[in-house]
């Protein structure tokens, strides 16, 4: 299936289509085409930047020891940042935005989030959407993903698998438009900054790594 073929196929499928929906049309194909992010995100308007965490969350499964985080972590903090900024949908550098995942790592992270995403859909549906459109929200939202980004890009030992599935929790929320779904994520996301992040000390370890790294 070509990449053309695959706008067409998710624009009958809605401009609303599910998250389960959106990962089938992206996975259905060729597996060793790579999907460029610029084309993964077109025409999502404002559910966009849930796209995009969903995407960069990805490399966060990988059974490998610090690699995952290394890759997810910079690219959850760059969504974060833009949307603690009020960025209204994402921006990517142009290195980024020719580049994405190959359709066989969509089909292998689909299938294994196939069964949450099951009982998940019965439950997610556009609501309370305040909690995602409101400035103040957007904030909140955009600084927890910077946290959390910054924990991910950590070697914390066991804990990718548990960072990752939260920001899909999140994603999930951008992508359906889910106010009370954002609101579960935003508890947990608090419970999880403060457990591995200001307990242990690691998240003032990462900052400092960060601001040594733009200095």
């Amino acid at each position: 299936m070509t990449q053309r073929a695959s706008h067409e196929r998710r624009h009958q499928a809605g401009p609303e289509a599910g998250t389960r929906a959106l990962l089938d049309g992206f996975a259905e194909g060729d597996p060793n085409e790579q999907l460029r992010m610029s084309d993964v995100l077109h025409g999502l308007g404002d559910r966009s930047f849930g796209m995009l965490l969903f995407v960069s969350t990805i490399p966060a499964f990988i059974p490998i020891p610090g690699l995952g985080g290394a890759i997810s972590g910079p690219l959850v903090i760059l969504i974060g940042l833009q949307q603690l900024f009020g960025m209204r949908e994402p921006w990517l550098p142009a290195f980024l935005a020719k580049r994405g995942p190959h359709r066989s790592a969509m089909a292998r992270f689909r299938d294994l989030l196939a069964p949450w995403l099951t009982r998940l859909e019965k439950l997610v549906r556009p609501r309370a959407t305040q909690m995602l459109d409101h400035r103040l929200a957007d904030f909140f939202t955009g600084l927890l993903l910077v946290l959390l980004g910054l924990l991910l890009s950590l070697p914390i030992p066991f804990t990718n698998f548990l960072f990752g599935g939260l920001l899909v929790v999140f994603a999930l929320a951008l992508l359906e438009r889910d106010g009370y779904l954002m609101g579960i994520a935003w508890v947990a996301g608090v419970i999880a900054i403060a457990v591995f992040g200001i307990l242990s000390g690691s998240l003032a370890a990462a900052a400092a790594r960060w601001i040594d790294m733009l200095m």
